[in-house]
């Protein structure tokens, strides 16, 4: 199953769509703007700053946030872990797979793995063969990314979540 978010101005012929694609979930509508901490290693979160990495994403096990919540517009600040806010990105588009398979999550890097990538093929090929088994992911398009000169928020994170909606 797949499920898109477009935002309410994107013109789409559901007719069309569902007939090629007919597991297809698509939610339209106006951006939610929530915003969202995402704790991401400093490599990951430069090669983003500097462009070089235009999809974030998120696969798991289990259905657990960002899946399903993340949105058109949604701010999504990036912190190291461990440390504070350094960053932030707007999701430009968001992509939700479930019940995926281990051909599914291949497919995803055939198809984005150049938008995915940090830049560091064996930084890459490490990420890609620990999410395998994934059941489930999250593609966020990256736009609008900027470096904080210091923090806007604080927030004092002690669990091991690697996503929080705030």
């Amino acid at each position: 199953m797949i499920g898109l978010v477009f935002p309410a101005t994107a013109e789409l012929n559901l007719n069309i769509l569902c007939k090629f694609a007919p597991g297809i979930i698509i939610k339209a509508g106006k951006a939610s703007m929530k915003k969202h901490l995402a704790i991401m290693d400093r490599i990951t979160i430069e090669a983003i700053l500097a462009g070089i990495k235009t999809i974030e994403t998120r696969f798991s096990q289990h259905k657990i946030v960002p899946f399903g919540q993340v949105g058109v517009g949604d701010i999504i600040y990036m912190k190291p872990p461990g440390e504070e806010v350094i960053g932030q990105f707007q999701a430009k588009k968001v992509i939700s797979y479930a019940g995926m398979t281990q051909f599914d999550v291949e497919k995803i890097w055939s198809d984005y793995g150049q938008e995915i990538s940090v830049g560091q093929a064996n930084l890459d090929q490490k990420y890609q063969q620990g999410k395998l088994t994934s059941k489930y992911g999250t593609l966020i398009f990256i736009t609008q990314s900027e470096r904080f000169i210091t923090s806007p928020i604080k927030i004092k994170k002690r669990d091991l979540r690697g996503w929080m909606i705030l």
